[in-house]
């Protein structure tokens, strides 16, 4: 007679955590998966998605196992999540995403951090934005790394305005 080998399908859980503890709480679970050799395949902690983080195992009791008496776990979600659903977190998207000229954006990093400027060039090949700082006297051109831009609000456009009849 044949032994047949039971492959055992895993389920992702999802895992609440403190925001911006997510990394420090996944690197607590590998330490505890290696040390006490659990059997967590994997785990995902999305940039985009800040509180939360993703566990790939074959049973629940192994996380419960993993997390209990850490700190900065706020709780799990009931439902599994499938690997579709996850799928936009696994593809990388480029920093130029969503930003067109006109935008108005904040410098995240840098000489200029935290100033607002207004894009005025996207180049998504290399990944830079070029803007036009608003508190500058004169507008001067910088190329800032897409990493270093973040939205705050969408352009405006004289279309916008067609309905206005003034003060």
């Amino acid at each position: 007679m044949e032994t047949q080998k039971k492959r055992k399908s895993t389920s992702i859980y999802t895992l609440r955590t403190t925001i911006g503890q997510e990394k420090a709480v996944a690197e607590l679970i590998a330490n505890r998966v290696k040390l006490h050799a659990l059997s967590i395949k994997s785990i995902l902690v999305p940039e985009t998605l800040r509180g939360y983080l993703f566990i790939e195992t074959a049973k629940r009791g192994t996380i419960d196992e993993a997390t209990s008496g850490l700190s900065h776990i706020r709780g799990s979600v009931g439902k599994m999540s499938s690997v579709t659903e996850l799928s936009h977190f696994l593809i990388p998207r480029p920093p130029t995403e969503g930003i067109i000229p006109g935008d108005i954006v904040e410098i995240t990093g840098g000489p200029f951090k935290s100033t607002r400027a207004k894009v005025t060039r996207v180049d998504s090949a290399k990944e830079e934005v070029t803007v036009e700082l608003l508190d500058a006297p004169a507008p001067i051109p910088i190329r800032v790394h897409g990493d270093y831009v973040r939205k705050v609000e969408d352009r405006i456009e004289a279309d916008d305005f067609s309905g206005f009849r003034g003060w």
